[in-house]
């Protein structure tokens, strides 16, 4: 995890630098403040990528002699296949283009994302075959 806390460290360093030097020489605030949020929502990210470095110390894959063997224990969870993540996803697309194209689209936006946001609330509990 230390090496994804570097990277996105590096990438706040950089809207920062960024950011401070277009704001010298700009007078552009919408372009401040885009530097600017882009600044802190990398630094976000990088202060709780070394937040959890700290509290879960290094992973297997942060250090170099680590075996294949001993990343085999950690768990993974792996949902049952489910058609809610695309249909919430198209859901979301259409309600988007029906704000620029017309009411009728995004109301069949909304149609679609109430639909994949039901499947997942009421999706079958982890073993439950449906039956």
């Amino acid at each position: 995890m230390k090496a994804e806390a570097w990277l996105f460290s590096g990438v706040a360093a950089f809207f920062a630098v960024t950011g401070g030097v277009y704001g010298w020489f700009s007078s552009d605030p919408a372009g401040i403040a885009a530097l600017a949020v882009s600044f802190l929502m990398s630094g976000l990210v990088a202060g709780f990528l070394w937040r959890q470095c700290g509290r879960l110390g290094p992973r297997p894959e942060d250090r170099t002699d680590a075996l294949v063997r001993e990343a085999g224990d950690r768990r993974f969870f792996f949902p049952a296949r489910s058609y809610a993540p695309g249909v919430s996803a198209v859901g979301t697309a259409l309600v988007g283009l029906g704000v620029v194209q017309g009411l009728w689209l995004a109301l069949i936006g909304f149609g679609a994302l109430g639909l994949g946001v039901f499947g997942f609330v009421f999706r079958p509990a982890e073993g439950d075959s449906g039956t």
